[in-house]
């Protein structure tokens, strides 16, 4: 799929953060759901963050489940068969909003349809420990498996085009995780969480992880997201020295979070984000959007910048 949508532009913009623009709107997060959380509360307004990203340039939408899983809605009080309801809701909410922008805008502009990616998280964002990036789990490969699995019948089963498989910290999971693609016999992307230039967050060469996942027929591209901007063009180059396929990066906004007042900070480098995304796209990433704490302005520049390569 995503191969095919690059024959026609040079460059997929994905969107942004949904929980940074969540918390801009009003709503509360501090919550072991984190954004999952508004699927119960506020459904509609995930719908139009959705929406106003796409009309902000982004080709991609990457759905609200990537804290939402089964057993975590069951820790907070709601049934399975709820747990089950809200997860399928966020492919719903993603696809509703990629149509109703097609719709009323995109059709008349000429963009693509928009690609409606259904996020999987790695398990440590269901811990809601940080072991998502450190990816140091106590929890078998069978585990993970019966983990992961249940959620993703329940993102095809609403009606994704892909899996986004998004901040995974550790090569083993990514395998795990692509196994139950290959079952379901549905596309996906595998994006890691990286420490430095050259290593994923549990320390594995990321150039080991290109390799792996090469010439799986599946991935539809291998990346970066949830990353120091700083970091990813140097990751970005070792991935194109190890696969064919299309690279995706997402990175963080270079923001400084200081703990102690709980307050955030500009970016040390003085630039923002959309300064980073040229050298990354000539690194050789072609699909490109933002993670933690980006917002619908940075993928209009984003968009703005695609139009001049």
């Amino acid at each position: 799929m995503l191969n095919t949508l690059l024959q026609t532009q040079k460059v997929l913009i994905l969107d942004g953060a949904l929980a940074t623009e969540l918390e801009a709107r009003g709503c509360n997060i501090n919550d072991s759901l984190w954004s999952a959380k508004i699927l119960a509360e506020q459904p509609e307004l995930i719908r139009q963050v959705h929406y106003d990203y796409f009309a902000a340039g982004a080709d991609i939408g990457i759905s609200a489940s990537y804290q939402a899983t089964i057993p975590g809605f069951i820790q907070r009080g709601f049934s399975k068969e709820q747990a089950e309801q809200l997860i399928g809701n966020s492919v719903a909410l993603l696809r509703q909003a990629a149509e109703d922008y097609w719709q009323e805008i995109g059709c008349k502009m000429g963009r693509i349809h928009p690609v409606a990616a259904a996020s999987v998280g790695p398990y440590g964002a269901y811990l809601a420990d940080g072991s998502e990036y450190r990816g140091d789990y106590t929890i078998s490969k069978e585990e993970l498996y019966i983990f992961h699995k249940e959620r993703m019948e329940l993102l095809k089963q609403a009606g994704a085009d892909m899996f986004a498989c998004e901040t995974i910290p550790a090569l083993w999971e990514a395998e795990v995780i692509l196994q139950i693609a290959e079952e379901l016999q549905m596309p996906c992307w595998i994006s890691f969480s990286c420490k430095d230039e050259m290593h994923i967050s549990d320390g594995t060469p990321i150039a080991q992880c290109a390799k792996r996942l090469a010439d799986h027929p599946l991935v539809a591209a291998i990346g970066v997201n949830c990353t120091a901007p700083e970091y990813i063009e140097g990751l970005v180059r070792i991935l194109r020295e190890n696969t064919k396929k299309p690279i995706v990066v997402y990175g963080n906004s270079g923001e400084v979070y200081d703990a102690t007042d709980k307050t955030w900070h500009d970016a040390p480098c003085g630039h923002g984000y959309s300064h980073w995304v040229p050298a990354w796209y000539e690194a050789g990433a072609n699909i490109i959007g933002g993670c933690c704490r980006t917002g619908p302005s940075d993928i209009e520049e984003i968009f703005a910048w695609s139009k001049t390569i």
